[in-house]
């Protein structure tokens, strides 16, 4: 059951209430636990993790010395062709200025240690939205082989209210706040993908096309978070991430973003 909205309940929480059910979920962040909601979905679909720590230790130091230079946490699927990576800690690149935070990968078979395609999200993308992106490429019996066509993902949009972009009605779509946007172009750099075009440059300078997607509460600063998927990630799983981001279903949070919390609508959450 959905609880309704109050777009006037106070922004900070008390001591008798400190949790709310929130919307739209595209601002509403990922309530500062964005590793262990994803972790948790993980968990319970079955994939291993693995904890990588690289440090230095020098002679004769004691063990408790050793100083950890960067560690990361890799969820792996059963039939190992899907994994999910906690880089956070790992000194990610940037993607809008934010660090990657996750960057979701898929194979087609086992004999390749490459990943066909990755996806990377930065903190305060919603966790379920994370979550049920997750569970749609766990899902999928194919997880590299595209299924679907750009439209599918931009269905997914408007059909919670967002709009079409005026300009590439195709390839673009935002909500009706014009803070969260969802857009087919050429990939960031550093963006993981089997496709050698995605790796080259073209004589247009034009490389693969894959969707990218962000939050920008107000034109001129900075995004609340970002999202891009390699060129050959499957539109169907872009799709149910579209889905989610779009969803009207309200969240339950206790962390707001300081950005956005003035655009978003509350409601206690007992």
């Amino acid at each position: 059951m959905e609880a309704p909205l109050l777009p006037d309940f106070p922004s900070a929480p008390n001591k008798a209430q400190d949790a709310y059910w929130v919307g739209p979920r595209h601002l509403a962040g990922d309530d500062g636990r964005l590793y262990d909601a994803v972790a948790d979905v993980l968990s319970s679909l079955g994939w291993t993790s693995l904890v990588i720590v690289r440090g230095r230790q020098e002679p004769d130091e004691a063990p408790e010395d050793r100083q950890v230079l960067r560690s990361t946490v890799l969820h792996i699927s059963p039939d190992t062709l899907r994994w999910a990576q906690w880089v956070l800690a790992d000194e990610p690149f940037h993607l809008g200025e934010l660090p990657i935070a996750w960057q979701v990968s898929a194979r087609g078979d086992t004999s390749s240690p490459l990943a066909t395609w990755s996806a990377y999200f930065t903190p305060d993308v919603p966790g379920e939205v994370l979550a049920d992106f997750l569970n749609a490429l766990d899902a999928s019996a194919q997880p590299a082989v595209p299924l679907g066509a750009p439209g599918v993902v931009l269905d997914a949009v408007t059909a919670h209210g967002w709009i079409r972009d005026i300009d590439q009605p195709g390839a673009g779509a935002m909500d009706p706040s014009f803070t969260s946007y969802l857009s087919l172009g050429e990939a960031p750099p550093l963006i993981q993908d089997a496709d050698p075009c995605a790796l080259a440059d073209l004589a247009d300078g034009a490389g693969p096309a894959g969707w990218q997607a962000w939050a920008q509460p107000a034109l001129g600063t900075p995004f609340l978070w970002a999202a891009s998927f390699s060129a050959s990630t499957p539109d169907d799983l872009v799709a149910a991430f579209a889905g989610s981001l779009s969803s009207t279903a309200p969240v339950l949070r206790r962390v707001l973003p300081e950005t956005t919390r003035d655009r978003l609508l509350r409601a206690p959450a007992s």
